[in-house]
């Protein structure tokens, strides 16, 4: 197992040697930030990047993300274009050395969060997903600024994504990213890469537009789009973890075993009786997920992949990018380590 941790390149507020001196930590997920969704990412670019990494004493094997294009999600317009820049940039990955690539195939929104900075009993803030705010928000004629909502998005853009997408059910969803995978997985095959596709969040429809990586069934019926170990998973435990009807540690474990689970972002939530949840520390007592147990499955089942800790809180008066403040990470990293060692 390999411990990592995100960082936003050199924009970020966190500098790697920071990251460095976390003692669990291997290297960094990153990615190249400003490169319009759609086109190829440059050699240069991507060199560059992993020699500052390196010189910090760190390791750079894994990206989050390439983002994938609206019209490969939709199927039409520049589709076949912006695949073919996409296996551009995936042989470009895999020549500089990167394993593992996570991406996601949720339309219009990433992950999607009702409040940055609830304040929690402790005293610290969180990301929180309360269904009474969401149910309230309207993303064509509210004001929104939330972590997975695109800012560069006009308003007039969003009115013609929306009018794409209403008619794109899941069964064309599912096609889409079937024609996608049938693609770009022979290219990582020949460059060394390893694909793992990251669980919508939460995993369910947002504004009425499909959502397909949510549960067993639907991950049991994406590996089979491509039945190769190059098609795999970034099993993303808070994310499945938020519909209860998700059994994270027995899901991570069957996958585990399968070796289709490549990277493996894990945090904690505590699920509310309505739906909703808030992002709580890693510590297992603070949540509703079993922390120990799910490492304990990648234990067992001889996971040999990329893990980091995922969102954590804001503590000890950080500010910084929420979710992804160093302290808590730092903390969740630490403890997962502890586990590990004890396993």
């Amino acid at each position: 197992m390999k411990m990592i941790f995100r960082w936003y390149g050199n924009a970020d507020p966190i500098p790697l040697q920071y990251i460095r001196q976390i003692p669990c930590i291997d290297g960094v997920v990153s990615a190249i930030y400003d490169v319009p969704v759609g086109e190829a990412w440059s050699s240069e670019s991507i060199t560059a990047m992993k020699r500052d990494i390196e010189a910090a004493g760190l390791n750079f094997e894994v990206i989050e993300s390439v983002p994938v294009h609206e019209d490969i999600k939709l199927g039409s317009g520049r589709c076949d274009e912006y695949i073919e820049n996409y296996k551009t940039t995936l042989r470009r990955l895999g020549k500089a050395g990167i394993k593992v690539v996570c991406y996601n195939f949720m339309p219009v929104f990433d992950w999607t969060r009702t409040q940055l900075d609830k304040r929690l009993p402790d005293g610290s803030t969180a990301l929180v997903c309360y269904n009474d705010q969401l149910a309230s928000m309207d993303p064509l004629h509210g004001e929104l600024s939330l972590p997975g909502w695109d800012a560069s998005y006009k308003k007039e853009e969003l009115f013609a994504l929306f009018e794409a997408y209403s008619h794109v059910d899941e069964e064309k969803l599912w096609s889409n990213l079937g024609h996608f995978l049938r693609e770009i997985i022979p290219v990582v095959e020949e460059s060394g890469i390893k694909m793992a596709i990251h669980p919508d969040d939460p995993p369910r429809p947002i504004f009425g537009l499909p959502r397909i990586i949510t549960c067993e069934e639907n991950l049991d019926r994406f590996l089979k789009l491509v039945d190769s170990e190059a098609n795999g998973l970034t099993f993303c435990v808070g994310s499945l973890g938020c519909d209860k009807k998700n059994d994270t540690v027995r899901l991570i474990r069957k996958y585990s075993e399968m070796k289709r689970v490549h990277f493996a972002h894990v945090r904690n939530v505590k699920l509310l009786p309505d739906g909703s949840f808030e992002e709580s520390a890693h510590y297992t007592p603070c949540g509703s997920i079993d922390i120990k147990e799910i490492l304990r499955a990648l234990k067992e089942t001889g996971f040999d992949g990329y893990i980091r800790p995922d969102h954590g809180r804001m503590i000890w008066g950080e500010t910084g990018k929420p979710g992804y403040g160093l302290y808590d990470r730092a903390l969740g990293a630490m403890y997962m380590a502890g586990i590990w060692e004890a396993l």
